[in-house]
């Protein structure tokens, strides 16, 4: 998926939390935002330095862990 290519893990920067490439904001800080029901042009205007093909893969990342992973509920 050429989306992810927008997501980055690095141990040096957010504690190696997935994080949008260039930046250092978290992709659970986008989900975050989507799931207390905040829209996408909220997001992008609190955070400016984002664009919508960053959310969409945030989104990306999401589906594909919940894909990977169970979690006990």
């Amino acid at each position: 998926m050429n989306i992810l290519k927008r997501i980055t893990v690095d141990p040096e920067v957010c504690h190696g939390k997935a994080c949008i490439s260039g930046s250092r904001i978290p992709v659970s800080v986008i989900l975050d935002n989507l799931a207390a029901g905040h829209n996408r042009e909220e997001i992008l205007k609190s955070y400016p330095s984002l664009n919508p093909a960053d959310i969409d893969a945030a989104l990306a990342y999401a589906a594909l862990l919940a894909k990977e992973r169970h979690i006990a509920l």
